[in-house]
């Protein structure tokens, strides 16, 4: 496909980026970056009781954590500005009057009680067609710009042609989609108030941006018609339509809040990794091969295609979303974890340290066993907690305690692992040499390793489950793991 690709993600800033609106706007990037094409970032504003430049710029930040970078949109510019509805209302006159000079569009002086009667007189006769009567349509056009001039409130309408048969759609999901003429009545373009609506603002938008493709929710798909009949009118060619299936929750229904639906916010606060989040949205509703679920986000860029976007709603399963954010946690390399993860979320719990406090050494061997144990960022640093503690500040679990320490022996077990462990010096204290230390207490003592083990894992991590205990107690250092087993003794029997 040329690079002459050109789409769009066009949101209303009435409220917070969900994750249908966020799932769109990465399937109109990942397509402009597949096809060397323009992604374009519009905000269609043009509901002034709801559109808010605060949501506005929610919804900047929203696509900036997301990382879906747009080629011309608000703080970038471009060609086609401006990029907000509000801003275009000059362009949309234009364009209105233009229809009404050539008779594509007619003034209707119809009140909302005229139409009202209209109707329930169609329902009446069970007439198949229902909709606008056209009973302005036939008005003399000079007589209609003395009604006009004179103040008399009128909407525009468009005037579909008499021999315009079905609409047909070849849509890049669906598959060919007939919309039947009957429907098609001369629909407002531009209300009496002077503002037009949205199913003719977003064509002439589209039009004049050189917009290829449309990718939108196939709750779009009931307005294609009649913005095809806004394109035959301007004389602009039709884009290609793509009508993405909904995102439904666990129980079939369209995912809502009720599901724990949030916005993209509160992902992020939740402690979601951008580059996992959008891997898994792009899942739903879209495949690789099948077979493939972690697809790096430059991946992505490459292989996006609408060929491989199903037909069939998509389930949103949290659990998923956990799991892969978790992979992506565990791909990290041992810096981008411990600056991107560990540091960050230990400073959060209120753990002071900092970088310069250990080599590198030190904070990879931290990072390979919190790395594996961290689902969520949040994770890291409860994980981390015992090797930030003191012999003084370690908290025990009451029931680590009761279970590991508080039985007939285990003083014993604490003895005779501070023995073994006090013999391995200051400059041998590695992993490698405590776990040898520690290897030969169950046999000296004629107990079952288990339970040494896990005397000794209470004493050190005040919990019977932490990383590794060699690499543990590594990090936490030889004369403080010595004063943790002291502290530990005075509870065990």
């Amino acid at each position: 496909m040329s690079s002459n690709v050109r789409v769009r993600f066009a949101p209303s800033p009435t409220g917070k980026l969900h994750i249908g609106g966020a799932r769109t706007a990465i399937y109109n990037w990942a397509f402009a970056r597949a096809n060397g094409g323009t992604f374009i970032l519009r905000i269609d504003d043009t509901d002034p009781t709801r559109s808010t430049e605060e949501n506005t710029q929610v919804i900047l930040r929203a696509m900036r954590w997301l990382g879906l970078d747009w080629d011309e949109g608000p703080e970038v510019g471009g060609d086609f500005g401006p990029y907000a509805q509000t801003e275009r209302l000059a362009l949309y006159r234009e364009a209105a009057e233009r229809l009404l000079a050539e008779g594509r569009a007619y003034p209707c002086f119809c009140t909302p009680e005229q139409l009202a009667a209209d109707r329930a007189e169609a329902q009446a006769r069970k007439d198949p067609f229902q909709g606008y009567q056209r009973r302005c349509r036939d008005i003399d056009p000079d007589e209609a710009r003395r009604r006009m001039d004179a103040g008399e409130p009128y909407t525009l309408r468009i005037k579909v042609p008499d021999d315009r048969g079905d609409v047909v759609v070849d849509d890049a999901v669906h598959g060919k989609v007939v919309f039947d003429a009957k429907e098609l009545d001369d629909f407002v373009i531009f209300r009496s108030d002077g503002t037009p609506t949205y199913n003719f603002a977003t064509v002439v938008d589209d039009a004049c941006m050189g917009i290829t493709h449309v990718i939108r929710g196939d709750d779009h798909l009931s307005n294609t018609p009649r913005q095809v009949m806004v394109y035959e009118a301007l004389g602009a060619p039709v884009p290609t339509f793509a009508h993405i299936s909904m995102i439904l929750g666990a129980d079939g229904k369209k995912l809502s809040k009720r599901h724990g639906a949030t916005s993209v916010e509160e992902y992020r606060d939740a402690g979601y990794l951008s580059d996992a989040f959008v891997n898994y949205l792009a899942l739903l509703g879209w495949s690789l091969d099948g077979e493939t679920t972690v697809i790096p986000r430059e991946v992505l860029a490459r292989e996006f295609s609408l060929e491989r976007i199903s037909k069939n709603p998509a389930t949103f399963d949290p659990k998923k979303l956990d799991w892969m954010n978790a992979e992506y946690i565990n791909a990290m390399d041992d810096d981008a974890f411990v600056d991107g993860i560990a540091l960050p979320q230990l400073a959060a719990a209120g753990v002071p340290v900092a970088r310069a406090d250990h080599d590198d050494a030190w904070w990879s061997l931290l990072a390979s066993i919190v790395r594996p144990r961290t689902k969520m960022p949040a994770d890291a640093a409860a994980v981390a907690a015992p090797v930030f503690a003191t012999a003084d500040t370690l908290a025990y679990d009451e029931k680590s305690v009761a279970k590991g320490l508080a039985k007939e022996g285990m003083g014993a077990v604490l003895d005779a692992a501070r023995s073994a462990l006090e013999a391995v010096p200051e400059g041998a204290w590695e992993a490698g040499a405590i776990d040898a230390a520690l290897e030969a207490l169950p046999e000296a003592l004629d107990m079952k390793k288990r339970l040494v083990f896990q005397a000794v894992r209470v004493a050190e991590c005040g919990t019977m489950v932490s990383p590794p205990l060699g690499e543990t107690m590594q990090l936490i250092g030889r004369a403080d793991c010595l004063a943790r087993i002291d502290c530990a003794r005075a509870l065990a029997l």
